[in-house]
């Protein structure tokens, strides 16, 4: 269903908290743009609160997102944690099961799969492979988000076991598809996490009881607010639970297959500031602002 048939539905008056996902949703292949973090802040000044879920952890996210006027929360690795956005103060967390995440770190070190460890909102990659990507790229990596994003350690395993008490998600990468369908169908196998991707080229572990979902019930209840006066937004398997548990889930037009058929609306693409769109045609009263407006 597009925005405009939701455009009078009696729902929209009750939305008091709007949940959104970054990557492929709320950012554009540039980042946040003004017209995007305006229409969040007006939002915000008219009583609406907004809070950004992400994959990404704290370390990863860009200033702007942080900097938002009035976002007071902000749903890290993929609900393992919630922060104050410009502090980082962590006021809930939720991390895998110690013996859950070394039985899939065993499982992980028999394979040769590049692995990414996510630990009190940092993300730690081996330094072999943070160098490979630095001298020679990569075809299915991110290779300049890696990067900026994250640390190498000397022996990424070993990292891992240090830190398995306080592991919130653990983020595995392919290239070949092939490969990603066995391991998916190892680990759906494995007690104590749940599993997610985020892009076509990954698979990421969390929780058990981990998700953004989860999280955003979290804030719901320190906030006062019914799951049902949510509008949450996502394009990716990991936005799944959160789409389908608030009042009015949004999937955006670049969303893969499974999220469209789970929001009850579809909004214009990332690219296309679609989560701007959406909030200002049926949250803020624009006729329609592409038009009226102007986007930039």
């Amino acid at each position: 269903m597009n925005i405009y048939k939701l455009k009078d539905s009696p729902k929209l008056k009750d939305v008091k908290l709007i949940a959104l996902d970054l990557d492929g949703t709320t950012l554009t292949r540039n980042g946040l743009t003004r017209r995007t973090r305006e229409t969040l802040e007006e939002a915000i000044s008219r009583g609406i609160d907004v809070v950004v879920a992400t994959g990404r952890p704290y370390s990863a996210l860009p200033e702007e997102v942080k900097n938002i006027k009035g976002l007071e929360f902000i749903i890290i690795s993929n609900g393992a944690h919630i922060v104050k956005p410009l502090s980082g103060e962590f006021l809930y967390s939720n991390y895998v099961d110690r013996d859950a995440i070394l039985n899939v770190r065993r499982i992980l070190m028999e394979r040769n799969f590049p692995v990414e460890v996510f630990t009190e909102g940092r993300a730690y990659v081996d330094r072999k492979l943070y160098e490979d990507v630095k001298e020679n790229g990569s075809t299915y990596l991110a290779a300049k988000y890696i990067l900026r994003t994250r640390e190498p350690v000397e022996r990424i395993f070993d990292f891992w076991y240090e830190h398995s008490s306080r592991i919130e998600n653990v983020n595995i990468q392919f290239e070949h598809q092939h490969d990603k369908t066995e391991m998916k169908a190892v680990l759906e196998k494995a007690e104590g996490i749940t599993l997610t991707s985020s892009t076509y080229h990954n698979l990421e572990v969390g929780g058990k009881t981990t998700s953004k979902a989860s999280a955003l019930r979290e804030v719901c209840r320190m906030k006062k607010i019914d799951m049902k006066n949510v509008m949450a937004f996502g394009d990716s398997p990991n936005d799944g639970a959160m789409i389908r548990a608030a009042g009015i889930g949004v999937a955006m037009e670049n969303a893969t297959d499974d999220i469209i058929e789970a929001a009850d609306i579809t909004a214009p693409s990332n690219d296309d500031e679609g989560v701007a769109y959406t909030i200002r045609m049926l949250l803020l009263g624009d006729h329609d602002p592409l038009f009226s407006s102007g986007f930039y």
